[in-house]
């Protein structure tokens, strides 16, 4: 059942609006947590917590499958306001500017403390910036080789540019293949929204994933282009069908349940529970591809029934999460840094961490929102964003 705002205007979307809030929120968490697991991140915290890794995993398969997925709705409604020439252009400005500013001013800090941690690298930061960030390499190896200067978390900037930039080329060639998405809504009509989407997710995760791994460095990184890529034309095609919306609202208990099913099978076999065997494997690619898909509808299944509240949060939070996404890492990183062999608790300490980020990311944007010259730097408009849906917005 369609809420009265999303009937008076189909075009308004709070609840994708929410989603995007929520899923960019859960990354000060998540990055927090890579200081205490084993898979690698930039800087590690003294103290492991093992319970934390299947947490995580919770949120790792489909986090930023679903951001791609709402950037790609996004994308369809700006396309049906901007003529596709504007639309480039005002999502090149709106990606790539952070992109370099960030590259080149927030990111920095993070490869410095890398290699200060990793390396003991006993110059300042300025001597590193000059002598070492800006030359365009390859350095410190073999463990692994940091290519400098580099995005890091910002490799989503990067992707989302490039699969808005093919879209836009494949419009330009094509202009009749948005209208593509009825087709898919009614072959996904019904019980395929929970099946045909999940092949595919798992099929690039049975194909892909052994042969490439996760880099995010853009060239080479297939699995992800394919996960990504799939998400984001998903978003794109269905945006305006809204027979499928409705199948995922009414259908959110049934892909819960089986995204807790397809979990299940993966997490036993990824803890070593079940015993090892070729077979096995190929169930644990099925199964993390199946919670991929069946987790997203279930996300937006009830924020659909449930994230319907306007108000001035919500205005507020969807101007200010690109920002925060910018400078939330570095600003883990420093302060993580900063509290090495204070001998606090795990707790202790990632509560600092936690507490002392939100605080970097709001001090940084109210200072960025201020200041005309940084708007754009910050991936904010010039001039403040009318209090629109996602509909009206450039989401990253």
């Amino acid at each position: 059942m369609s809420t009265p705002q999303q009937a008076s205007n189909p075009d308004r979307r709070i609840d994708l609006d929410w989603v995007r809030i929520l899923a960019f929120g859960l990354l000060i968490f998540y990055h927090v947590g890579m200081l205490y697991v084993s898979w690698g991140f930039h800087i590690k915290s003294e103290h492991r917590l093992t319970w934390l890794e299947p947490v995580m995993l919770v949120l790792n398969p489909w986090r930023l499958s679903l951001l791609f997925l709402v950037s790609g709705v996004a994308s369809r409604f700006m396309l049906g306001k901007y003529r596709l020439a504007v639309f480039a252009r005002a999502r090149s400005a709106r990606l790539l500017i952070p992109l370099i500013f960030g590259m080149f001013v927030i990111v920095p800090p993070q490869s410095y403390l890398q290699i200060v941690e990793s390396f003991g690298y006993p110059q300042g930061f300025v001597d590193y910036y000059l002598q070492h960030y800006l030359t365009f390499s390859a350095q410190f190896c073999p463990t692994p080789c940091i290519v400098q200067p580099t995005w890091n978390h910002l490799w989503f900037v990067v992707y989302l540019w490039v699969y808005t930039m093919a879209l836009a080329a494949v419009l330009s060639l094509w202009p009749a293949a948005d209208r593509i998405g009825g087709r898919l809504g009614a072959v996904l009509a019904g019980p395929w929204l929970l099946v045909l989407p999940c092949l595919l997710f798992a099929a690039w995760r049975l194909a892909l994933a052994p042969v490439f791994p996760s880099t995010h460095a853009l060239f080479g990184d297939w699995y992800n282009h394919a996960d990504y890529a799939t998400s984001f034309l998903i978003g794109f095609l269905l945006a305006r069908e809204g027979g499928i919306w409705r199948d995922i609202e009414r259908q959110r208990w049934l892909a819960l349940m089986l995204a807790a099913a397809c979990f299940t099978a993966f997490i036993l076999i990824y803890a070593g529970v079940l015993p090892r065997s070729p077979m096995l494997r190929w169930l644990a690619g099925a199964a993390y591809g199946g919670y991929q898909w069946t987790a997203m509808v279930a996300v937006l299944g009830f924020a659909r029934r449930h994230l319907k509240a306007d108000g001035p949060v919500r205005r507020y939070l969807t101007d200010a999460i690109l920002p925060y996404y910018i400078v939330h890492q570095t600003a883990i990183i420093v302060i993580a840094h900063a509290l090495r062999g204070s001998g606090l608790s795990a707790g202790s300490e990632a509560g600092i961490v936690i507490a002392g980020t939100a605080l970097t990311c709001v001090i940084s944007y109210e200072i960025a929102r201020r200041i005309r010259w940084l708007r754009p730097l910050f991936g904010l408009r010039t001039e403040p964003r009318s209090p629109a849906g996602i509909a009206q917005q450039q989401p990253a």
